[in-house]
């Protein structure tokens, strides 16, 4: 991307350096360096303040940005957190069709394997964390709306924000309600049914 050579690009011209910058924008001079090395990405508050302390439009701050930033969006990240997230529900799936008959057949020794299945879960769960962190996508995201003429207030990004631990919550409760459920029926079916 080359919002990083702009922020350098336009310091320069105003005779700042990185601690000055940092001062105006109430960042460290670290994260201003990350910017302008291309390490991170201001998000988009920061951007609207670099904005306005260069004096300068947002479209001429980030012009031909915002579609590196739709190809990061759309991408490399995107197949990564697909094939990781397909992984982890093939884990899950994994182990709820295997704990009943694994534990019909060889009873505790049954939690090694399905151990090992969980710890591949929680490991592709992992690394799905690790590429949205890496990547901002969230920011990414909320700069593409925006230069698209779209915004979320303020009040509705803290209420998203606001519900995600639940939502987490939620959804960790009713997956393992119905990985229950579906281990329960397996073993039922195969000690009534099949009769191991």
């Amino acid at each position: 991307m080359e919002l990083g050579k702009r922020i350098k690009d336009l310091r320069s011209a105003h005779n700042w350096n990185q601690d000055e910058l940092a001062e105006k924008m109430f960042v460290s001079r670290q994260t201003i360096s990350n910017w302008e090395n291309e390490k991170s990405y201001p998000d988009i508050q920061s951007i609207l303040l670099l904005s306005n302390i260069f004096e300068i439009s947002l479209d001429q701050l980030v012009k031909g940005d915002v579609e590196q930033m739709q190809e990061i969006i759309n991408d490399q990240d995107v197949k990564q957190m697909k094939f990781y997230g397909k992984m982890m529900l093939a884990c899950i799936g994994i182990l709820i069709v295997t704990f009943g008959p694994l534990y019909l057949l060889i009873g505790m020794w049954s939690l090694i394997p399905e151990g090992i299945l969980a710890m591949l879960e929680l490991y592709f769960s992992k690394k799905l964390n690790i590429i949205e962190k890496e990547n901002d996508l969230v920011t990414y995201k909320e700069i593409v709306t925006f230069m698209n003429g779209n915004s979320l207030d303020e009040k509705s990004k803290q209420q998203e924000i606001g519900k995600r631990p639940y939502q987490t919550v939620l959804v960790m409760i009713t997956a393992g309600l119905i990985s229950g459920i579906l281990s329960f029926t397996v073993v039922y079916i195969c000690k009534h049914v099949i009769g191991l």
